[in-house]
């Protein structure tokens, strides 16, 4: 059932859906980069993903359907199992007593087919889809999963033995092992790590109350309340956790800190674990890292325009230092990574020193530091200098060795990567020069310095909307509109005459599909290019606003700005930037 180029390019011709000159122009980008016809198309913005396989679909007599939004009973949906529904990207939808049709993206896929039909007994009927219907299905994996934990929580949670918590009954740390072993207990820790996962949470809150054990999810930088357990299952919950980061189980008056790793069917996600003594006993916070930097782009991330340029240009130099710039959880070292993953060429030798290891990159030597022996920022970048690095990645730069060591490395032929805590672009510069970096060496390395935030995304359900003169007007307190406008205008966003009482802009609407109207996140940024005017500010030890005001005036588009340029594109609202701009 394989569709070569010579079938596409003849069903193309005879249907007219696009041009013979287009459809020369696509066969020349697919010799050029040795990619299919189907492809190239797609490369060139010729034809959208959905029409290609509209297209194959025909030509192969195969039907096409369109699950968005479609019924799927879940027994039918469950016929094939979650991790095989996503590693093959292939789902069942409708059933007779002797047939099972399947939505596909790969219909030559026939392991997955010969799987599902030994699975079933059932003859396998595949049908062509596309990959928002695929997306579509699996968010009812989640939500069938959603309550089936909660179901396996209450029953686990029940069968737990509660730890003494009184004075004078403390119980040995082999005890308190066999404790946090039981079935019962694991099972309960498995199911709120695999829940987080496929909710796509950061990170995990484990809160004892007075009389109850809270615990939180954050998602898309919002916590929400994932479940409520039993006070008495809070100890054996806590030690359980201990036990698979490798903690003192009989240590409750001091914080302590450790990591695992947990491999399901389709990731690896490490924990990283911070326990804190509270009032009402240990309180434990998990950080989820996917080790996995496949499939980010720039473009992707949020970056466009003449902030994306100033980035590709940076990546070019040999030397020099990248910086991003933002508070936790903001994603800068995803933004990193991405920059490494152009980087990443055979012909160049990639260190990195972290953490933790957040992803891992094949062909990059990456390194966990490690304090408590030692082994800190400082000391892996002394050490990886000497290792014949093209290309450095430093984690943060947290204090002034950390700091004179990478700017030092950047001016000894190195390209050097790293994060800085400030509030914006501009603000990494004082930071530095806080740090006794000297000034002239500053506007002798920094290349650009990328400030960023993160934002919720609209779900495709979103409201359009107009604002009122007197919304447009307060708007206009906040952030400079005339400006907005002409970048919106020289990248195409709105028409040449458009004026805002015109320009649409989107406000979440809440679906089943959606629960709050939003669903993932995009980075608001802005990229500071160290260019003659603002390295002259530098030498005069100029202050953040100084900078700012100067790199506005060279073109930069700031965070707030791009935000508000996000909203009108429909990727977010308005009230979304405001909220993260004012954090």
């Amino acid at each position: 059932m394989h569709l070569t180029s010579d079938q596409l390019k003849s069903f193309l011709k005879d249907t007219h859906i696009v041009t013979p000159g287009d459809l020369d122009e696509a066969e020349s980008v697919a010799r050029k980069k040795s990619i299919s016809l189907g492809a190239a198309l797609l490369d060139t913005g010729l034809i959208t993903e959905e029409d290609l396989r509209r297209v194959k679909a025909n030509i192969l007599g195969i039907s096409f359907v369109n699950l968005e939004n479609q019924l799927i009973e879940k027994e039918i949906l469950r016929l094939i199992p979650e991790p095989i529904a996503r590693t093959h990207n292939i789902v069942s939808f409708k059933k007779t007593d002797t047939t099972l049709e399947v939505a596909m993206l790969d219909v030559d896929d026939l392991a997955a087919i010969g799987f599902i039909k030994k699975k079933t007994g059932l003859k396998i009927l595949p049908r062509i889809t596309n990959a928002a219907s695929i997306k579509y299905a699996l968010q009812l994996y989640q939500k069938d999963l959603k309550t089936e934990f909660g179901d396996i929580l209450e029953k686990e949670a029940s069968q737990l033995k509660t730890i003494s918590q009184e004075e004078g009954t403390e119980m040995s740390e082999g005890d308190l092992k066999k404790l946090a072993e039981e079935l019962p207990v694991v099972r309960v820790v498995e199911t709120l790590l695999k829940h987080a996962i496929i909710q796509g949470a950061s990170d995990i809150h484990i809160e004892p109350m007075e009389t109850q054990l809270l615990v939180r999810y954050r998602i898309d930088g919002l916590l929400h309340d994932a479940m409520v357990l039993p006070k008495t299952v809070a100890p054996n919950i806590t030690a359980r956790i201990k036990v698979l980061s490798n903690l003192k189980l009989d240590e409750k008056r001091l914080p302590q800190d450790g990591r695992f790793k947990v491999e399901n069917d389709t990731e690896k996600v490490s924990f990283r674990v911070s326990i804190l003594p509270t009032s009402f006993g240990e309180k434990t916070v998990m950080r989820l890292l996917r080790e996995s930097s496949e499939g980010f782009t720039l473009e992707g991330l949020g970056f466009h325009g003449e902030s994306l340029e100033r980035i590709y240009v940076a990546t070019k130099q040999t030397t020099g230092l990248i910086l991003t710039t933002g508070p936790t959880g903001s994603g800068k070292t995803t933004t990193l990574y991405t920059v490494l993953d152009i980087l990443n060429t055979p012909e160049v030798n990639i260190s990195t020193v972290e953490d933790p290891v957040e992803y891992q990159m094949p062909r990059v030597n990456q390194t966990q530091v490690r304090p408590d022996i030692g082994f800190t920022f400082s000391v892996g970048l002394r050490t990886l200098v000497r290792q014949d690095p093209d290309i450095i990645m430093v984690g943060e730069i947290r204090d002034t060795e950390t700091a004179n060591l990478a700017v030092n490395a950047s001016l000894t032929g190195h390209l050097v990567l790293s994060t800085l805590h400030t509030n914006s672009a501009a603000g990494a510069i004082p930071r530095l020069v806080d740090m006794k970096i000297e000034p002239f060496l500053i506007v002798s390395t920094i290349k650009v310095v990328i400030g960023q935030r993160l934002v919720r995304r609209l779900c495709d359900n979103k409201e359009e909307y107009f604002l009122t003169p007197e919304e447009i007007t307060k708007l206009g307190e906040t952030v400079d509109l005339d400006r907005i406008l002409i970048f919106l205008k020289s990248e195409r966003a709105v028409g040449e005459d458009a004026t805002w009482e015109k320009i649409p802009f989107y406000r979440p609407k809440e679906s089943k599909d959606c629960e709050d109207g939003y669903g993932g996140r995009v980075g608001i940024h802005e990229v500071l290019h160290v260019n003659s005017a603002i390295r002259e500010l530098v030498m005069k030890e100029a202050t953040s606003e100084e900078i700012e005001a100067q790199a506005k005036k060279d073109g930069m588009m700031t965070m707030i700005e791009d935000g508000v340029f996000k909203a009108v594109q429909g990727l977010t609202s308005i009230e979304e930037v405001l909220r993260v701009i004012s954090e």
